[in-house]
């Protein structure tokens, strides 16, 4: 059964417009604050509301026709390529982009402030609701406190410091707010994850799938941990900043009553008939025809999310060693058997078996490569209950969060903090089990662990749109987004430019600046 969220957005609007006394001269015909928030369905239907803007443009996506944002944020990655510059997203990879662009720039940004305004207005106003007991009020401010933890957090990734808001959208008090420093958004987004840890419960019945739990409060704060860690924003290196990510990172592998753990199979994880599994910490849910997204159409037509070779060759050997290695076995006359099975687990390539055909050279001609995670095909063609997949169909969850990251975020930042020791081994090993690969070389050095470690990032969440936030944090983007970008036989399909003194953050829209003066651009802009 997928979520009840997504219902409630309908059974709370026609249970809030009830009306029980003939006399009542209220309008009947919209809403207002004081009539609004009168009733429980009404209180769900607002935090529905809380929720749905993930599924927006800007965010995951899946609102739009035929929208795949969270496909399309790998593509500003070394892994893929969206050779239409859907939303803009290929003019960010290529370091193009202006404040005037639009697209991804404009609505990521417009989107995480609808999130926000949403929140605060919830976390304003459900304690005025009759009917409901303070238990599940509280856990519904979890909810609303997480989620606006994460839209802030979207902001300042990619922006830098913004309005911090916590107040009910007003126009006369805030339309004309300068930038926050972006250090008091983060205080705020781990303060507010700090309360939604406080409040929510560890698990749901199947009835809530897919509300933010304890454990997804916690799993995001070590994220945010280990950013404020890394090379971009840590300049100066400090160790107690690793300590701390570590730290956060353990405190959701040791949280009991979870059950979280690592799926038994890769690609399993993905599929739809699979949702809902232990390593799933925190999705986005998709129900057709509702709230459907275009996963399935973008991955087996449309093709722009297109794999690179660079992703294709990252991929080791099962016997553990590069392909690079002389000693690897390595045949560039059959350059994808005995590979790491996540790369078949992941994309398509041409020799390979797709809905019941070998993959051809112009099966998926932008590249040669296809995506394979997140639709419902693969080898075999499906027979899924919704047809054709046009436009808006498709309902396979969109992982926001899963237990192999919080596995790799602790050994990069116990790696960062105390070097290589057993329990580094120990979380890569694990992620490494599944998919029957050999184990870390023992003894590295930190330096070569911290290269295993982005390897194995870069593998093990390849297609799912962390990479490009990765190579920021780890501040390579000038090298990894400077050069050529070539299809499955070489070509060069295009040439990428980064200006590390620039590209780093993203412009404020220019159609915010317009409405804001007081928003200080950023550098290069």
């Amino acid at each position: 059964m997928k979520t009840r969220y997504i219902a409630l957005a309908f059974a709370g609007i026609m249970a809030a417009s009830c009306n029980k006394s003939l006399l009542d001269t209220a309008p009947h015909d919209k809403y207002t604050e004081e009539t609004f928030w009168t009733t429980p369905e009404a209180a769900n239907a607002g935090l529905t509301g809380c929720y749905s803007v993930l599924r927006n443009d800007g965010i995951y996506g899946g609102k739009g026709s035929n929208n795949a944002t969270a496909l399309w944020d790998e593509t500003l990655s070394p892994n893929a390529w969206t050779q239409t510059d859907v939303m803009k997203f290929n003019s960010i990879a290529s370091g193009s982009q202006m404040a005037s662009s639009g697209g991804i720039i404009s609505s990521r940004y417009s989107d995480c402030y609808s999130g926000i305004g949403r929140c605060n207005t919830f976390i304003k106003k459900v304690d005025e609701v009759p009917g409901m007991d303070d238990k599940q009020k509280q856990v519904m401010k979890g909810q609303a406190y997480f989620l606006r933890a994460l839209y802030y957090f979207q902001l300042q990734n990619y922006y830098g410091g913004v309005p911090l808001i916590l107040d009910p959208p007003n126009k006369e008090t805030q339309s004309l707010l300068p930038r926050n420093k972006r250090e008091e958004v983060v205080a705020q987004v781990l303060k507010d994850l700090d309360a939604a840890a406080t409040l929510l419960p560890l698990t749901y019945g199947a009835a809530d799938r897919g509300r933010a739990t304890k454990g997804a409060a916690m799993g995001l704060k070590a994220r945010v941990l280990l950013f404020e860690a890394s090379p971009l924003l840590n300049t100066a290196n400090d160790a107690n900043k690793w300590a701390a990510a570590a730290a956060a990172a353990k405190a959701v592998m040791d949280l009991g009553g979870t059950g979280y753990g690592l799926f038994d199979n890769y690609r399993n994880l993905f599929m739809k008939q699979y949702e809902n599994n232990k390593e799933v910490i925190f999705d986005v849910q998709y129900l057709f025809p509702n709230q459907g997204n275009s996963f399935d159409l973008i991955c087996s037509q449309y093709n722009s999310n297109a794999p690179l070779l660079g992703l294709a060759q990252a991929y080791y050997m099962k016997n553990g060693l590069p392909i690079t290695d002389p000693a690897s076995g390595y045949d560039a006359q059959k350059p994808y058997l005995n590979r790491d099975p996540r790369l078949q687990g992941t994309i398509t390539f041409p020799t390979d078996i797709y809905q019941g055909k070998v993959v051809d050279t112009k099966r998926f001609a932008i590249t040669g490569y296809g995506v394979k995670k997140f639709s419902v095909y693969d080898s075999i063609v499906p027979a899924p209950t919704d047809a054709d997949l046009k436009g808006g169909q498709s309902e396979i969850n969109f992982i926001v969060l899963r237990y192999a990251d919080i596995l790799m975020m602790y050994a990069e930042a116990q790696n960062e903090a105390a070097g290589p020791d057993a329990t580094v081994y120990a979380a890569l090993n694990l992620i490494r089990d599944r998919v029957r690969m050999p184990h870390i070389t023992p003894n590295l050095s930190k330096d070569d662990m911290r290269k295993e470690i982005r390897h194995e990032r870069r593998v093990e969440f390849a297609c799912e749109g962390l990479y490009y936030n990765d190579i920021r944090r780890w501040k390579t983007a000038e090298t990894e987004l400077n050069g050529p970008i070539y299809n499955y036989a070489g070509k060069e399909m295009e040439k990428r430019v980064f200006n590390p003194k620039r590209d780093y953050w993203w412009p404020i829209p220019q159609t915010e600046k317009d409405l804001n003066p007081n928003l200080e651009q950023n550098p290069g802009y």
